[in-house]
């Protein structure tokens, strides 16, 4: 598959019905997402390996990673907002995913590859934290987003685990007007995209 055919393919995505603002739920850009997804897949992190979504919201990196070939992908969210849009998605797809509902902290599922958008914190200080601590529990490879203005810190973080950024990429996210107390149409913030090892 190329790149652009899997962007095009994940703009069809749907997005959050009643995305909660606590949650700082935002999609994934689909641009954004393919970029990720087609980086991790040509350093083999993808193809026939089982891959978790943590904080999946409406699976966008959940499908794309199916389009990629994983060979098993398993979806999580707290949100059951969000999940029932995620199974709308996996059926349009026709998508051989398995979405549950849960708190990232109850997932017990170890995987190959973890991909995640978690929290910024910024409604929730440090709400990225429990998110770092668990992928880097479950899994050997992780694919994360973070504000850009973090890396210094998510790079010590996950050094003080034993693990390291292999690469990290600047990306821009533009951040629609989703909340009562967004007061722009939208904004763009740099994200950093980590691979942790």
């Amino acid at each position: 598959m190329k790149k652009r055919d899997l962007e095009m393919a994940l703009q069809k995505i749907r997005n959050f019905e009643t995305p909660d603002a606590s949650l700082e739920q935002y999609m994934t850009p689909a641009v954004m997402a393919a970029d990720i997804l087609f980086d991790a897949y040509r350093k083999g992190d993808i193809t026939g390996l089982k891959v978790v979504d943590l904080g999946c919201g409406t699976g966008m990196f959940s499908i794309g990673a199916w389009m990629l070939e994983a060979g098993q992908v398993l979806g999580f969210d707290i949100s059951k907002s969000a999940l029932k849009v995620a199974e709308e998605n996996r059926k349009d797809f026709g998508a051989d995913i398995t979405f549950s509902h849960s708190d990232i902290m109850d997932v017990e599922e170890g995987a190959d590859t973890v991909f995640m958008n978690p929290p910024f914190g910024c409604q929730n200080k440090n709400a990225d934290r429990p998110f770092l601590d668990k992928a880097m529990e479950l899994s050997e490879c992780i694919y994360s987003i973070h504000m850009a203005n973090t890396l210094d810190f998510v790079k010590e973080y996950c050094e003080k685990r034993g693990r390291s950024i292999e690469y990290y990429k600047i990306y821009k996210y533009e951040i629609p007007h989703t909340f009562s107390f967004h007061t722009k149409t939208k904004k763009t913030v740099d994200v950093a995209v980590v691979n942790i090892r």
